[in-house]
C-alpha cells in the first residue's frame, strides 16, 4: 500500500504504451485519476479499463499537453493534483543536419517546456496541501545518448537540468519531483524509431529490430 488511494493523479499520453502502463498502476492503487491523451476514442477504451481496476474516479480529457490550448482544457476541468505523470512522445529521429529552429523549437515545446508548464501549474498547489508527487517520463537516452536523437536528448536534458534545481526548493514541503529515464520498451514509439531507421538504412524493420536485440542486455525489450 502506498498510500495513495483517494489521491487524484494526472497521467498524460495516458491511453497506450508507458503511459497508460503508469495510469493502471495508479489505478490498482486507488488512486483518482483523470488521463489525458491527443486522440478521443482510444482515450476512452482506456478510461474504461482503468475504471474496471479500481473503484475510485477515472475521468478522461481529450487533450495535446504540447500545446497551451490543451493544458488550459485540462486545467478548466481538474485544476488540482496531488500526483502528475508528464509524457509526451519524442520528435522524430534524423540527422542534425537536416533540423532547422523550428524543429529544435518543437522539441523544445514538447518534450521541455510543457512539462515545466505542468509543473509551473500544479506544484504551488502541492506544496500548499503539503503532498505532491511529479514524475516526467523521459528516455534512458539523456544518460547515454543515442545517435539520431538528437531533438529527444537536447530537449529532455533541459528538463533534466531544470528539474534538478527546482526539486531542492519543494522536497522540504513534501513535494518530490523526479526523472524517470526508460530504455527500449516494445510501445508504438518504439516501432515507429524502428521503420525510421530502416528506411535510413535502406533494411527491413525485423533486421534493426534483431540488430537491437543482440545489443540489449536483457536480449529483450521491457513490456
Amino acid at each position: 500500500d502506498f498510500e495513495i488511494a483517494g489521491r487524484k493523479a494526472l497521467v498524460c499520453g495516458a491511453s497506450a504504451g508507458l503511459g497508460f502502463a503508469c495510469a493502471q498502476a495508479l489505478a490498482k492503487e486507488g488512486a483518482e485519476l483523470v488521463i489525458a491523451a491527443r486522440t478521443e476514442a482510444p482515450l476512452q477504451e482506456a478510461a474504461a479499463r482503468l475504471a474496471a481496476l479500481s473503484k475510485a474516479p477515472v475521468s478522461w480529457v481529450a487533450a495535446d499537453v504540447t500545446t497551451a490550448e490543451g493544458r488550459a482544457r485540462i486545467f478548466a476541468a481538474h485544476p488540482d493534483f496531488d500526483i502528475v505523470v508528464t509524457n509526451a512522445g519524442g520528435p522524430p529521429p534524423g540527422d542534425f543536419r537536416d533540423w532547422d529552429r523550428e524543429a529544435w523549437l518543437r522539441a523544445l515545446d514538447a518534450n521541455m517546456l510543457s512539462p515545466i508548464e505542468i509543473i509551473r501549474q500544479t506544484v504551488d498547489g502541492m506544496m500548499a496541501r503539503g503532498f505532491g508527487r511529479i514524475i516526467n517520463i523521459t528516455s534512458s537516452a539523456v544518460k547515454s545518448p543515442v545517435d539520431g536523437l538528437g531533438l529527444s536528448t537536447g530537449a529532455r536534458s533541459g528538463l533534466t537540468g531544470f528539474v534538478a534545481g527546482r526539486a531542492r526548493t519543494t522536497v522540504g514541503r513534501g513535494v518530490t519531483i523526479n526523472n524517470i529515464l526508460p530504455g527500449t520498451f516494445d510501445t508504438a514509439r518504439l516501432a515507429g524509431n524502428f521503420a525510421a531507421q530502416a528506411r535510413r538504412e535502406n533494411a527491413s524493420v525485423d533486421e534493426v529490430r534483431e540488430k537491437r536485440l543482440v545489443k540489449h542486455p536483457a536480449h529483450r525489450f521491457g513490456r
